[in-house]
């Protein structure tokens, strides 16, 4: 990197190139753009990143976070959906830092459905995620990169919440519990709606993430996964419950829970990653 750094995007400039470009916001996308250039810098200083980290960023947008990084880390690869908004960020980056702009790759494509990321190997994940699509996009991302080792996301905030819950929350379910299975969660904040255009009309929050290994066990992720599945599909339901259809009978989900330890009458909302996996272990 050079000593040059990027200028931000403000209110006036994310409108400005939103009409060069023929932007319009879409829900049907989660668009919201982020127009304010101390949210920017405040999510890349909670990321913690170093200037060796390569950084997949999703929903790039007009560039607003995407040039806080380029000024933070050695490179970044955008993942965006959008072919006009990932046409138009090589040229918003050139102009707007252009020392560094050749430091970012622009991929264009669903990041739902990418399977593999190009250059070096990616060690953060910092991104204003889409928001009908935030907790698949995180999950998969961290399932597919494993050299992902710690990341910041913004997300709606009651997401937030599920992501970052502990058990025997009353927001604890499959996102908290899939999402431990790869790292430890936390809140790291929260972002109000008029950073935004358009403005939303929900809050956000952010979450951060630090890897870790999974639990030790003879289980498959697919295996614990359907487990959690079960156990949430039903969240009033007692474990013994919940699993029979998984397990093949009530008597088979309370051998098996016996044998994992629990409680056949407890809650899958009581479980941490650990108890999910030791009840797979014992129904395969």
């Amino acid at each position: 990197m050079t000593s040059a750094g990027p200028s931000l995007l403000g209110p006036a400039d994310v409108r400005a190139l939103a009409a060069r470009h023929g932007v319009r916001p879409t829900k049907q996308r989660g668009q919201n753009f982020v127009i304010d250039a101390n949210t920017v810098r405040r999510i890349v200083r909670e990321a913690a990143l170093r200037p060796d980290d390569v950084v997949v960023e999703v929903g790039p947008g007009l560039g607003s976070l995407t040039l806080a990084l380029l000024g933070e880390v050695r490179r970044v690869v955008a993942i965006e959906v959008d072919p006009v908004l990932a046409a138009a960020l090589p040229d918003t980056l050139t102009a707007y830092a252009p020392d560094l702009a050749a430091h970012c790759e622009v991929l264009v494509a669903d990041a739902l459905r990418v399977t593999e990321i190009p250059g070096p190997a990616p060690t953060a994940l910092v991104a204003n995620l889409p928001y009908n699509v935030s907790v698949p996009v995180l999950l998969h991302l961290l399932a597919l990169l494993p050299s992902l080792e710690r990341g910041l996301v913004m997300v709606q905030s009651e997401v937030a919440d599920r992501l970052a819950a502990r058990p025997g929350s009353k927001v604890y379910g499959v996102p908290s519990v899939k999402a431990a299975w790869y790292a430890d969660v936390r809140r790291a904040g929260a972002i109000g709606r008029t950073v935004f255009w358009p403005a939303p009309n929900v809050d956000s929050g952010l979450v951060a993430w630090t890897r870790h290994e999974p639990p030790s066990t003879s289980a498959t992720r697919e295996q614990v996964f359907a487990v959690v599945d079960a156990a949430f599909a039903q969240r009033r339901k007692a474990l013994r419950g919940a699993l029979r259809t998984l397990a093949g009978s009530g008597e088979a989900a309370t051998a098996a829970l016996t044998e994992a330890g629990i409680d056949p009458l407890a809650r899958g909302e009581s479980l941490g990653i650990a108890d999910f996996a030791r009840i797979a272990e014992a129904l395969w």
